[in-house]
């Protein structure tokens, strides 16, 4: 019997990152070998069991055929003569199919230390690539969201994710595998990405690649607009820079739903485009099962947004109605997360604003002007160039 650290501790220890799971793979035992030890089994479909003390997850060597539509659809063979190797070969990317033998099943400590890897791991961890182990990628649909998970994750690192990877994930996403997901599991990949630091890579890769169509389809049709996208997206970096929380994230990735957001001030929001963003919220929420209190926060917060970007103008009879609208007199955190929410997508559009007038001042240089100028009036001629470009792309 030989038992592994697997997977992503020994991926994250690589990295550098907090380990904040650990799993482990048995090789050479029994179903009976493991509750004589004093295990707990938990999976139904395949042999996974509890540590008695430390409560992490062992699970047998095992190997999987595809037999069946979505991520479901695999028969599990677990038994004593499967191998490492071959368990590896079954995992999504090549730095989540790394191992590390350890001493024993009631001891953890590594043998050696020493990486196994069969499949490249320890190089795309060098080049920071985020690559298929085997063609057998393409037989789980879910590996879609989790290579775009693993990417937002790793994104501040400078990992990419491989061509031939991006390959496999646009046919899985032109096979109609997707629709075989359950709703759950596309929520619980997608609220994961989005505690990322950067949650706005997630999205932009299944955006990119057409996978939000089947349960996201009014968020895809929204970002279509490249400047709704751009600034949501823009919001979504700082809402991770800034530690927001789920809620506040899943009401700012929403906001894509109305229709003139990066083109006017929230304040400037008509009530049909609030409505109509609202109903398609909720559609999104009934198709990939949304937890209600993401969706009721960001309902609330699209509906006040008007006043929560404008509080320094509002009468006081105006504060008491957002008050009461908010429910703050109950739950005041509420009222100073939509605050903060707001503070993010307000800064999203100034960020855009000031990087369309970054653009126009590097647009025009000294050959846009006038080459028989001197002294000041180059400096002169160069600025109002710059401003007359910056009002052409604002019309």
């Amino acid at each position: 019997m030989q038992v592994y650290l697997v997977g992503g501790a020994v991926r994250d220890q690589l990295l550098g990152r907090p380990i904040k799971d650990r799993d482990f793979v048995v090789v050479g035992a029994t179903v009976t070998e493991m509750l004589d030890a004093g295990f707990q089994q938990v999976g139904a479909d395949f042999p996974v069991f509890l540590h008695p003390v430390s409560r992490e997850e062992y699970a047998l060597a095992r190997t999987e055929r595809k037999q069946g539509l979505g991520y479901q659809g695999f028969s599990v063979h677990a038994s004593p003569d499967v191998s490492l190797k071959d368990d590896l070969q079954r995992r999504d990317l090549t730095v989540n199919a790394m191992a590390i033998e350890v001493t024993s099943l009631t001891d953890d400590t590594p043998i050696n230390g020493d990486v196994i890897d069969y499949y490249g791991g320890l190089d795309d961890i060098k080049s920071k690539t985020l690559r298929h182990v085997s063609n057998a990628f393409s037989e789980d649909p879910l590996r879609v969201l989790r290579t775009a998970r693993f990417y937002s994750r790793y994104y501040d690192l400078g990992f990419t994710i491989a061509h031939d990877t991006l390959v496999l994930m646009r046919e899985l996403v032109d096979s109609k595998e997707l629709t075989h997901l359950s709703s759950e599991r596309i929520w619980q990949e997608s609220s994961r990405a989005m505690m990322q630091l950067s949650p706005q890579v997630y999205w932009q890769q299944l955006f990119d690649i057409g996978a939000l169509t089947e349960y996201f389809a009014p968020l895809h049709q929204a970002w279509n607009d490249g400047q709704i996208r751009e600034t949501v997206q823009t919001a979504l970096y700082f809402a991770g820079q800034m530690q927001l929380n789920l809620s506040q994230r899943w009401a700012i990735l929403m906001t894509s739903l109305l229709s003139s957001i990066s083109h006017l001030n929230p304040s400037d929001l008509d009530t049909s485009d609030v409505t109509m963003a609202c109903k398609s919220m909720n559609d999104i929420g009934n198709t990939a099962k949304v937890p209600k209190a993401q969706t009721q926060f960001a309902s609330l917060f699209i509906q006040q947004i008007a006043k929560l970007s404008t509080i320094n103008h509002l009468t006081a009879a105006e504060k008491v109605d957002l008050i009461q609208a908010c429910s703050a007199h109950k739950v005041p955190e509420k009222l100073s997360q939509l605050l903060v929410t707001s503070q993010v997508m307000q800064l999203a559009l100034q960020h855009r604003q000031m990087m369309l007038a970054l653009n126009s001042f590097h647009a025009i240089g000294m050959d846009d002007i006038d080459q028989n100028l001197k002294g000041p009036a180059i400096g002169q001629a160069l600025r109002q160039g710059r401003i007359e470009h910056l009002q052409m792309r604002a019309v």
